[in-house]
């Protein structure tokens, strides 16, 4: 038992993060350029306008990925590289980059798991509207065809959207993330739908222009509720929890059948039409047959989560952390079970193939006397979380994991402070090293997580 034989060990990245290069090339603004220039927007001032130059250096990269044993690489297509005004002309210095890496990454044996959008909207755009314009799924579906016509015919592997809890959360609903917007609740909510549009647009455009043995997937994110015991009751109470939509306006986007029903089962939850149908477009479930076209698979980034039990009165509580609980450098909890219960409970409800598009740790890495970067809490973090993913293995359809991420990259907000690479990035001179972790992940993937 275990993983299945042919499980994909990976490695992730989104274009923002890594890429570099702006201005340069015919790469248009994107609101997060645009976010990066405002003062006091992201940590000390940082930017991605260098990031870990991944525009220049991606072979080194991909001969790491190849030394390493990685079978797959996920990584985002930057919207704004590939049309620099949203819509219209196309820059063919972006269409060659991506032409090149996916190239070589076939050359390398690694296959290419393509995410068509991890946040990089143009802001020619956001200053039309951006996701509260309907506009936009047509957009983002003419944006799909260029790159599957131009793509497509050597990647099978496909995510439309990452994390649009995220994104939306995030960037208009609290403005910690660009475009830095605090909209209205009732905007958010058409902007959500408007999201789940664009995913049906990508979806119609892969199916119509891929191969004919394309796989499309969609990538959301969640904290994942795992029971305090194993006893029917608090199981039932971690799964209510985890589905539940929160009746929180400021937290409201931070749930998972929200963004996933309508995809896969075809209709919004119930507890979620009970608290915001309201503020759907008047005409939303015309959309529904549209934005539930058939996916292959289902991605999750996974990183922690809250445990929960069922109380005397049949109502899921959360049990309180101890002082002093485990998290990692970002301030996130240290949860190993959620690796286990969030797949299991995903694969139940949605019935589709699971991969973990995301799942790492933070940590304060430094260069020591020696040269080398030791990082055992990395290690040690890994080691609990595939633990209860190979558990998961054994009872669902598990396909891969993709390991967040190969190099310390530009952390949104945080700017360059936090490093969850598995190998570590020197910023000023880019120069790489392999942390123990990546020496650790490559006997993982060479013996398939066997020794766990």
């Amino acid at each position: 038992m275990g993983f299945p034989k042919d499980f994909v060990w990976g490695v992730a990245s989104s274009a923002h993060q890594v890429e570099g290069s702006w201005p340069g090339d015919g790469k248009g603004r994107s609101v997060w350029d645009a976010f990066e220039q405002q003062e006091g927007r992201v940590c000390q001032g940082h930017t991605a306008k260098s990031a870990c130059d991944f525009y220049h250096r991606y072979p080194e990269d991909i001969r790491s990925m190849e030394e390493m044993g990685v079978k797959a690489y996920r990584f985002s297509v930057d919207w704004s590289r590939i049309l620099p005004e949203g819509t219209g002309k196309i820059n063919e210095k972006g269409i060659a980059f991506y032409d090149n890496l996916i190239d070589q990454l076939l050359e390398a044996g690694i296959e290419p798991y393509m995410t068509l959008f991890h946040w990089e909207l143009p802001c020619e755009l956001h200053k039309r509207g951006g996701w509260m314009n309907r506009e936009i799924a047509e957009w983002f579906g003419a944006y799909a065809e260029i790159i599957v016509r131009h793509f497509g015919d050597r990647v099978k592997h496909f995510f439309t959207l990452n994390e649009p809890q995220c994104f939306i959360g995030l960037g208009y609903l609290r403005g910690e993330h660009a475009p830095g917007l605090t909209a209205s609740l009732e905007d958010t909510i058409v902007m959500s739908h408007n999201v789940l549009r664009a995913h049906g647009a990508a979806v119609e455009k892969i199916r119509e222009f891929g191969r004919t043995d394309a796989c499309v997937g969609y990538a959301p994110t969640a904290g994942v509720c795992y029971p305090k015991s194993e006893r029917p009751e608090d199981i039932e109470a971690a799964r209510r929890m985890f589905f539940a939509v929160p009746g929180d306006e400021k937290k409201w986007s931070w749930n998972v059948s929200w963004w996933s029903d309508p995809v896969i089962l075809g209709h919004y939850p119930e507890d979620g039409l009970c608290q915001y149908g309201q503020y759907l477009p008047k005409e939303y479930e015309k959309d529904l047959e549209f934005i539930s076209q058939e996916i292959d698979i289902y991605g999750q980034n996974i990183y922690n989560g809250r445990c929960i039990y069922m109380g005397q009165d049949e109502m899921p509580l959360d049990e309180k952390r101890y002082s002093g609980f485990p998290q990692t450098a970002a301030g996130w909890p240290v949860t190993p079970e959620c690796l286990y219960w969030g797949p299991k409970f995903l694969y139940e409800r949605y019935k589709k193939p699971i991969y973990i598009t995301e799942n790492g740790m933070a940590c304060a890495d430094v260069v020591s006397l020696d040269g080398c970067v030791h990082d055992p809490q990395r290690i040690d973090f890994l080691q609990r979380y595939l633990q209860c993913l190979k558990r998961a293995a054994e009872e669902i359809d598990l396909r891969g994991y993709f390991q967040w991420t190969l190099t310390d990259n530009f952390e949104w907000a945080m700017g360059y402070t936090l490093r969850f690479g598995l190998i570590y990035t020197d910023f000023c001179t880019q120069e790489r090293i392999w942390k123990d972790s990546a020496y650790w992940y490559r006997n993982i993937i060479r013996r398939n997580g066997e020794q766990l």
